[in-house]
């Protein structure tokens, strides 16, 4: 249900404008000046801001400037009795979605506010599509020394048609690492296909690799392509490589080897030219070992291995992927959402076992929940109130390790609490500025 906010002094007019609208089926709210505008702002999101232009104490070019700052993604519509063509067109400078005179026609006020709804409907569905084309082509978010060397690997890698095997935890940017391996090739403009191991049945998954014939098995209607066939000429991904069944990786060595296949049902080979890519969170040499995993295969998919690290190793990251996820759901709730200092502070401790996903789905979360545009430490989540600690429960580092690793979070906590500025932490460390900016490059940290 679309949602309008109606700024009018004037009560007859008021309650007239705010009846002929709900008829429509729209959640109105009402305010009698600017003031008590702003106030609901801070509460709600509006998709329409209806408003007077002439009104005690803030009138509405006033609600006009701060609203657009306050939520830039609600349109806003201003009526008024003493209007010029020369105030329309002021209004329409300043950000206005539109200007209306009074007296009017109750039935004009609708149809404009329909076109008003109806660009928005637009807008969104335009955003959706980035999102998706983002999506697509999103980049690896970070400035550490350990994302910098990732970017290297990349720039490398990219341009040659080597197998690339992309390790790591749940979470790291595995897929983003594939995305921007196939964008830094010379295959960058033919298909770039992908598919997940461990999402599809197995008893589908060579359908899905190679294809079948009409009548191959029961329900094979129509002969289909499989993911290698589709993605000839350019870049095949296969997700969670070590969920992969034994059976097929026999078939999925043979076609690595020789470049060729058929499909299911069928008797003639088909040859395809595939840089392949592949991704696991599984340690492969431990499923090799159990018997799990071919040795073979490894070998095969191993010619270059590129492990993406975990959010713990990278927490200097942190403020670049917040303000990232922070604009990317402010944008689509309509605010300008902001990270207090107490509320980074939590996440800068946190160690974030799900690694980035975690974080942003944290951000969602508090984007959605959070009462305004601030988001504060007691939004987040209570688990994340956790001091961070760099001692795995299972494994005792060296005393130097572990004091380096402590020293490091001690820089960054200071560094945080002090807005990045380097001369207060060192303060506040009770060290010098030179012995800071020392210790920030022995520990590759860059706020």
């Amino acid at each position: 249900m679309k949602q309008i906010l109606l700024v009018e002094d004037d009560e007859i007019m008021r309650i007239t404008v705010r009846d002929r609208l709900q008829r429509e089926k729209w959640q109105i709210d009402v305010a009698i000046n600017g003031h008590e505008a702003l106030s609901r702002l801070d509460q709600k999101h509006y998709h329409l801001i209806l408003s007077d232009i002439r009104m005690p104490g803030m009138g509405g070019m006033e609600l006009l400037e701060r609203a657009r700052k306050h939520s830039p993604y609600s349109d806003i519509f201003l009526m008024t009795a003493y209007g010029s063509v020369e105030d329309a067109i002021a209004c329409l400078r300043q950000g206005a979605a539109d200007y209306i005179l009074k007296p009017f026609e109750m039935d004009d006020l609708i149809i404009r506010i329909n076109r008003i709804l109806e660009m928005q409907t637009v807008r969104a569905r335009c955003a959706s599509l980035e999102d998706r084309c983002r999506q697509e082509h999103q980049d690896i978010i970070g400035n550490s020394a350990t994302i910098r060397h990732i970017f290297t690997l990349i720039n490398q890698i990219g341009p040659t048609d080597s197998t690339v095997l992309i390790s790591g935890e749940s979470g790291t940017g595995k897929e983003l690492a594939a995305n921007a391996l196939h964008r830094t090739s010379h295959r960058a403009d033919k298909p770039y296909i992908r598919i997940n191991c461990a999402a599809i049945p197995e008893g589908l998954l060579e359908s899905e690799f190679f294809g079948h014939e009409k009548g191959a098995f029961t329900g094979a209607h129509a002969k289909k392509l499989g993911r290698f066939e589709l993605a000839d000429g350019g870049t095949l991904l296969l997700d969670e490589i070590g969920d992969l069944p034994l059976g097929l990786q026999a078939k999925l060595l043979r076609v690595i080897e020789v470049g060729e296949f058929e499909r299911l049902g069928g008797t003639r080979t088909i040859r395809i030219d595939v840089r392949l890519l592949c991704s696991t969170a599984k340690d492969l040499k431990e499923e090799v070992e159990a018997g799990r995993f071919r040795r073979d295969l490894l070998y095969r998919l191993s010619v270059i291995p590129l492990h993406m690290p975990p959010l713990r190793e990278r927490t200097e990251d942190i403020p670049l992927l917040v303000a990232h996820f922070l604009h990317e759901f402010g944008r689509k709730r309509g605010m300008n959402l902001s990270l207090s200092r107490d509320a980074m502070q939590s996440l800068m401790r946190y160690d974030f076992p799900g690694n980035v996903r975690e974080l942003k789905n944290i951000i969602e979360r508090v984007s959605v929940l959070s009462p305004g545009p601030e988001i504060n430490g007691n939004d987040l989540p209570s688990d994340l109130h956790t001091l961070r600690t760099a001692i795995n429960e299972t494994v005792t580092l060296p005393l130097s390790a572990a004091m380096a690793s402590a020293e490091k979070q001690c820089l960054i906590n200071a560094l945080v609490h002090c807005g990045g500025n380097r001369t207060k932490a060192a303060g506040q460390l009770g060290i010098s500025r030179k012995n800071l900016w020392e210790k920030m490059k022995l520990h590759s940290i860059e706020l």
